[in-house]
């Protein structure tokens, strides 16, 4: 069964074409349904930047599983020096394959990171378009990312502060017309806490034909989407 779920912050979990996929795995984070001890296989890990609230425990659950960690060169370098023995690097704009069925291309994030430049994700198998678009700002050419995928499933932050709030978020999600949406980086702390149904209503005015999807940490919803 293929699915998707909701680690909280902005880690998820998901299952396509029989692999194994986290990414931004902050497993230790406030909201976490899972403890480490829980996370028995992942195939690949996407990390999109280095902040620690992103990167969370790639290190120790590669050490453990032997996960492939995907990101930006300078990062996958950066954990390759911290013991991590497979990586798979590209760049903003680039693509990697990551089984026959399933594709990752880097989009761009109007964020900062130490090691390399932050980014997004486009996830592609036969059954779905995902887009998790890391830690951001709002960006005009969201629009070039939406005409350039046919995005089924949009995974964007809410909290504000360290990127989008709802009002921009609802924007973001005009520019790049999904089907779907769930919100994320959210009422992880203090200073990134959102009403997500507020999101959701704003969304629903703007653009009605997106259904969002508001998720509680370890919500899970299967591909394809039947709602």
């Amino acid at each position: 069964m293929s699915y998707i779920r909701w680690l909280g912050h902005a880690a998820f979990e998901l299952s396509l074409s029989n692999r194994i996929i986290l990414i931004d795995p902050w497993i230790t984070n406030p909201l976490s349904p899972i403890t480490l001890e829980d996370i028995k296989h992942v195939d690949f890990i996407l990390v999109t930047h280095d902040h620690g609230d992103h990167l969370g425990e790639t290190v120790e659950i590669c050490k453990k599983t032997n996960a492939v960690v995907v990101g930006v060169y300078e990062l996958t370098t950066y954990l390759a020096n911290q013991g991590v023995k497979n990586t798979l690097p590209l760049n903003i704009g680039g693509l990697v394959k990551l089984t026959s069925e399933i594709e990752v291309y880097a989009t761009p994030a109007q964020h900062s990171s130490t090691h390399g430049s932050p980014c997004g994700f486009i996830i592609k198998n036969p059954e779905i378009t995902i887009y998790h678009a890391g830690d951001t700002g709002l960006f005009k050419d969201m629009e070039l990312i939406g005409e350039l995928f046919n995005i089924d499933l949009a995974l964007i932050p809410i909290g504000g502060v360290f990127t989008m709030s709802p009002r921009e978020a609802c924007i973001a999600i005009k520019l790049l017309r999904p089907r779907y949406v769930i919100p994320m980086h959210y009422n992880t702390f203090p200073e990134i806490r959102q009403d997500p149904q507020e999101f959701k209503d704003m969304v629903e005015k703007l653009c009605p034909h997106v259904k969002v999807l508001i998720l509680k940490p370890g919500d899970k919803v299967e591909i394809p989407i039947k709602l």
